[in-house]
């Protein structure tokens, strides 16, 4: 038998899908036929599933310590990237934090999620620090794993939200696909913008080549760089900052947060991004790569505004949270 207690952090999910997760090597008709036979129980009570758990509920499965390890399968991460010094030695540093989420500024060239099993990246940075603090523990991630909720490449710093709990993920992830959390970005264009403006287009993505493409207008048939298909609908919003002798420092709203929406928006009426390799002008940036090393987009998560919220979010409605521009930004301005 096993028996386990739901705590904050795991509180708020459906109960299949706890189950799901405690038990990843047992298919879902196994699972809803060990509900139905009450060989898992809540609460000492029959439940089918969909019930949302909430904190002290108690979870019973009623199975041999053999069929348990079977289909728990293997959950130890002591191995795992998570207790390693290359995670530890990660400079995050912390914006704010309660309960539920963590707001942190990544640096430049660190990954938010890894992309191969080597690699270690934000997410293991903060699974790291939550086993570090004893803000929760190993039997509490094989049901909830702690992550980032919203996603800067690679070469982009900044801002980036993280959910230590399940309601703490559902409060981000509604508000990022409401759009009713505001994100504001620093960032140095090539060329002169003096007015404040709302563009529009068409993102298509290669996967391929993880690359996007920009049209005006949605296609009726295939481009003619091979873009095909419904493109999805951008909105980007840019104000002028300071304008400068060869660029212009822009504060950008992230209106609709596509994969690489601002590099190829802006690049795509003229005005790429300073370091940008992918999208950018490749003379622009060699220049700036001799004078100052600039090697990658100057592109920063500057602001996140929060939007009015109830409890247990209270203590972050309507507040703004900004990440320092990097002193790279300093470095090549010529005021």
């Amino acid at each position: 038998m096993y028996q386990k207690t739901i705590t904050e952090r795991e509180a708020g999910q459906r109960l299949d899908k706890y189950l799901r997760k405690l038990l990843p090597e047992a298919g879902n008709g196994f699972l809803y036929k060990m509900l139905r036979k009450k060989n898992i129980v809540l609460n000492d009570k029959k439940a089918d599933g969909s019930e949302k758990i909430v904190c002290g509920d108690v979870v019973s499965v009623y199975f041999s310590q053999e069929t348990l390890q079977k289909f728990m399968g293997n959950h130890s991460i002591t191995n795992d990237k998570i207790t390693s010094d290359m995670a530890s030695s990660i400079d995050i540093t912390i914006l704010y934090e309660n309960e539920h989420i963590l707001i942190v500024d990544k640096p430049a060239g660190v990954l938010t999620q890894k992309a191969v099993p080597e690699d270690v990246s934000l997410n293991e940075w903060l699974l790291r620090y939550l086993l570090v603090n004893h803000q929760i523990t190993e039997e509490e991630l094989q049901t909830f794993k702690p992550s980032a909720c919203n996603r800067l490449d690679r070469n982009t710093s900044g801002i980036v939200l993280c959910a230590k709990t399940v309601h703490g993920a559902q409060m981000l992830g509604d508000a990022l696909k409401r759009r009713s959390l505001h994100k504001f970005y620093r960032l140095y264009v090539k060329g002169c913008i003096t007015e404040e403006k709302v563009i529009e287009g068409y993102l298509y993505k290669d996967e391929k080549y993880n690359k996007v493409q920009i049209y005006p207008k949605g296609p009726s048939g295939p481009k003619e760089d091979g873009a095909s298909g419904k493109g999805t609908y951008i909105l980007t919003r840019y104000i002028p900052i300071q304008q400068e002798s060869d660029k212009t420092l822009l504060e950008v709203e992230l209106i609709t947060g596509k994969s690489h929406q601002i590099r190829a928006h802006l690049a795509s009426i003229g005005h790429p991004l300073l370091g940008d390799h992918k999208y950018g002008d490749q003379e622009w940036n060699e220049r700036y790569r001799k004078q100052y090393g600039i090697t990658h987009q100057l592109l920063h998560a500057y602001k996140v505004v929060f939007p009015h919220m109830d409890e247990p979010f209270a203590d972050i409605s309507e507040k703004i949270f900004y990440a320092p521009v990097p002193e790279i930004f300093e470095r090549v301005t010529d005021r």
